[in-house]
């Protein structure tokens, strides 16, 4: 069995490493490509890499019904990317069912947590009714509370629907399973996985007994590395070969979830955490706003340097007038804004119920945010940050509110962020090569984020 060890997430390194890998979306649709690699199973074996409890059941059945089948992923960088272990898994999966009609959905997002995930999931992902979900986001903060949120939603949405919890690991938490530990965050999301009875699969287990054995190189460059296995170049993202490996920890436990059981609905017991993300939801904003004539819709195929968010947002809300300003109505505990950071990215004023009010950050436990507060904090929220020099990004964040019913306004500051203080003596390229951009002070929102509901009577845009 397992021993209990407490090594937790992300240190201020990796923190910073994952933040800058926010980027733009892939396409949500995908195509087991041939020109992968193919994994095999291989020798490594450790009952607990994968735990099976209630397994795959439903998705079986359907395979052998010969039914088409959809599987999604949804995590953050290490499955958006290519070769991080999505596609190979995907090859597995299509060869070892080759009579099959499948589909694949990419809802990874780098540098994004669960509780981006719990309020993107229905859009990207259930309402496609995927038969098979791998939830991926142990290196991405582990929040519980956003990873109850998203398998309550499952079940919600379909019973029937088949979920398996995939754990990637840090370079500081090889040492824990070396010692045949599990890292602390990667427990809390056991406890959760022993709630509803899914499978979990860990799928650095073998990487760590390679690193232990000098098989495997953990950080390195890529090039010959004296007949070892160079599993990443930065300590967090596999390269090819590291993919390889968590991809061939998925066939194993695919192969030992394998069953001839007939079907059976999940069931939805009481929440673990009561303060679970079930209620998340990510809305468009020209839906559920109202917004003054400083505001126009832009639709990101049409320009160049939104191109690349177009699997998030088919539009933006665009304003780079001081004090324009849009309001929504919910009833619920906090909202939030799904947005591109960039070079002109401004500063926000937030009111609420009337009121202006300042923010104070928080965070614990893989979930970081803004409380709403009379009388400490900021008194805006920046949009822009050193992430943002020279580049455009996928980028949110949440305000926490006391549970209610809620008006919120939200103006963009005439105040200026003091951008070359926030991007650094070694990032003044380009900021001294197109000033004027930098000047800007524009808000480019994709989505409106909310814990909660919408209040009746809610004012929508024009």
């Amino acid at each position: 069995m397992l021993k209990v060890c407490t090594v937790n997430g992300q240190d201020a390194e990796e923190l910073q490493r994952i933040s800058a890998s926010q980027a733009g979306a892939s396409p949500l649709y995908f195509i087991a490509n041939e020109e992968a690699p193919s994994v095999a199973p291989g020798l490594f074996y450790k009952d607990d890499e994968c735990k099976v409890r209630s397994g795959l059941k439903n998705f079986f059945t359907k395979i052998r019904d010969g039914k088409a089948v959809t599987v999604g992923f949804i995590g953050g960088s290490i499955t958006q990317a290519e070769y991080c272990y999505r596609m190979q898994t995907a090859k597995f999966i299509a060869a070892a069912c080759p009579m099959m009609n499948f589909k694949w959905l990419n809802a990874g997002i780098s540098g994004t947590g669960t509780d981006l995930g719990a309020c993107r999931i229905n859009e990207q992902l259930l309402q496609y009714n995927p038969d098979l979900v791998f939830i991926e986001f142990a290196v991405n903060g582990a929040y519980a509370a956003g990873m109850e949120g998203m398998v309550r939603q499952i079940i919600r949405n379909n019973p029937a629907t088949d979920i398996c919890f995939i754990y990637t690991v840090l370079k500081d938490q090889i040492s824990v399973y070396q010692k045949g530990g599990i890292p602390f965050n990667i427990q809390r999301l056991e406890e959760i996985a022993c709630h509803y009875q899914l499978p979990s699969i860990h799928l650095g287990m073998e990487a760590a007994q390679m690193e232990k054995d000098s098989l495997l190189i953990w950080k390195g460059k890529t090039g010959p590395a004296a007949g070892k296995i160079l599993f990443s170049e930065d300590g967090i993202h596999p390269v090819t070969s590291g993919g390889n490996l968590y991809a061939a920890a998925i066939t194993r436990g695919f192969i030992k979830m394998r069953t001839t059981a007939l079907a059976e609905s999940h069931p939805l017991p009481q929440p673990l955490l009561p303060d679970n993300w079930e209620d998340a939801k990510m809305l468009d904003p020209m839906t559920i706003a109202s917004f003054d004539d400083h505001w126009k819709r832009m639709n990101t195929k049409e320009h160049d340097f939104l191109k690349q968010f177009l699997g998030w947002f088919p539009y933006i809300a665009y304003s780079e007038k001081a004090n324009s300003s849009f309001s929504f109505r919910f009833k619920g505990t906090a909202f939030g804004l799904f947005d591109i950071g960039g070079p002109e990215a401004g500063q926000l004023y937030i009111a609420v119920d009337g009121r202006p009010v300042k923010l104070e950050k928080i965070s614990a436990n893989g979930y970081q945010a803004w409380r709403a507060n009379q009388s400490t904090g900021d008194e805006v929220l920046n949009r822009f940050n050193r992430f943002c020099n020279n580049r455009y990004r996928g980028q949110y964040d949440f305000v926490e509110l006391e549970d209610g019913v809620h008006t919120v306004t939200i103006t963009i500051s005439a105040q200026k962020a003091d951008k070359r203080h926030i991007l650094g003596a070694e990032q003044l390229s380009d900021i001294r090569k197109n000033p004027e951009r930098y000047e800007k002070t524009a808000v480019f929102l994709g989505k409106i984020l909310l814990r909660g509901e919408l209040a009746q009577n809610n004012t929508k845009t024009k």
